[in-house]
C-alpha cells in the first residue's frame, strides 16, 4: 500500500519531514495559510493544502482520508489543538488508514530547572502559556493513541536551526548578539535531525514521549563565538542579560534553564547526523547551505 504524510503546519520544520519522508517512498502533503507559501511546498514536492487552523476544507479532508501518517506542527494557541477542538470529527473517522501520528511539541513543557537535567520521565512544569497550551495538546494526542491503539509520537523538539536560520547567516546581517547569562545554557536541534528522528519513528512504529534535541546543550553565546570563527569575523562583544533590550518573549526563554537528555531516543537506535553545534555549524559553512 501506498504510503502518505500529512503535515499540518507545514513551516521550516514540516518541509524538513517532508523531505526526509519523500526520500523515503512517501507522497506528501502540507498545509499552509498562504498561497504564496504554497508554491515553496510545490516546488520541494510537497501537495500543498491552504489550511488556517479553522474548518476543514475538501481537500484537507481528502488528504485526511488517505493519509497513512500525520505530523501535527501547528501551535494550539488559545483554542487548542485545531483537531481536537469542540465539534471536530473524531479522528478516527477523518484519518481511517492512519498508522502513526507525529505531534510536534518543545522542550518548554519542562519549564525551569536551573540548569539540570530532565527526561521524558521529568514532571512537567511548564512557565510560559504556550508552554501550557503545548501541555494540553500533547495529552489530547497521547490520548488519542491510546484510544485507538495507534502509535503516537510526542516529539518535544529543542531549539530549532538550519539552513537559512542559524548563528553564520546572524553573523553576515550583523544580527548576532552574545548575551551573557551567568550558567544559561540552550538545547537545540538541527533541522534535518527533526525530519530523519520523525522518519525513525514513524517506520519503528513508535508511540510515547521522545526529545529531539542533540548531544549538548550549551551557552548561546558559545554557538555566536563559533560562528564569528568559522566566518574570520571579529568575536561580537558581550552584552550582560540584566541590561539587554529583548523582547518579552526573547526574554522568556533566558527564563527557563535546563539540559535535555536524548538518551531515549539513542537507546531505541537512532543516530544524530548533527551531536552538536559545532559539527554542525561547519558542515553548513562548508556546504554553504547556512544561507537557506
Amino acid at each position: 500500500m501506498s504510503k502518505h504524510l500529512l503535515i499540518l503546519g507545514a513551516g521550516f520544520s514540516g518541509k524538513a519531514i517532508g523531505d526526509v519522508f519523500r526520500e523515503a517512498g512517501f507522497t506528501v502533503s502540507g498545509t499552509t495559510r498562504s498561497e504564496e507559501k504554497a508554491a515553496s511546498l510545490r516546488e520541494r514536492g510537497i501537495e500543498p493544502i491552504i489550511y488556517d487552523g479553522g474548518a476543514i476544507s475538501e481537500a484537507l479532508a481528502a488528504a485526511m482520508a488517505r493519509a497513512t501518517h500525520i505530523v501535527q506542527s501547528i501551535a494550539p494557541g488559545r483554542d487548542g489543538d485545531p483537531l481536537f477542538r469542540p465539534g471536530m470529527a473524531a479522528l478516527s473517522v477523518l484519518m481511517p488508514k492512519l498508522e502513526w501520528a507525529g505531534y510536534l511539541s518543545t522542550v518548554g513543557v519542562y519549564g525551569d530547572h536551573k540548569g539540570g537535567w530532565v527526561n521524558e520521565e521529568t514532571v512537567l512544569n511548564p512557565v510560559s502559556t504556550r508552554s501550557v497550551e503545548r501541555v494540553e495538546a500533547e495529552d489530547h494526542w497521547l490520548g488519542f493513541g491510546k484510544a485507538s491503539g495507534l502509535p503516537v509520537a510526542v516529539l518535544r523538539l529543542a531549539g530549532i536551526y538550519g539552513p537559512g536560520r542559524n548563528a553564520l547567516r546572524n553573523m553576515e546581517e550583523g544580527t548576532a548578539r552574545r548575551l551573557i547569562k551567568k550558567d544559561q545554557v540552550f538545547n537545540r536541534i538541527r533541522v534535518e535531525d527533526i525530519g530523519r528522528s520523525a522518519l525513525f519513528l514513524a517506520e519503528s512504529g513508535l508511540g510515547g514521549v521522545w526529545n529531539i534535541t542533540d548531544d549538548e546543550p550549551g551557552p548561546p553565546q558559545d554557538v555566536v563565538a563559533e560562528a564569528a570563527r568559522l566566518m574570520d569575523l571579529p568575536t561580537p562583544p558581550d552584552i550582560p542579560f540584566e541590561t539587554a533590550e529583548l523582547s518579552p518573549m526573547a526574554r522568556s526563554f533566558y527564563g527557563e534553564n535546563k539540559r535535555v537528555s536524548n538518551a531515549k531516543l539513542k537507546a531505541a537506535g537512532f543516530a544524530f547526523r548533527f551531536p552538536n553545534y559545532r559539527q554542525s555549524l561547519e558542515e553548513l559553512h562548508s556546504s554553504g547551505r547556512w544561507r537557506g
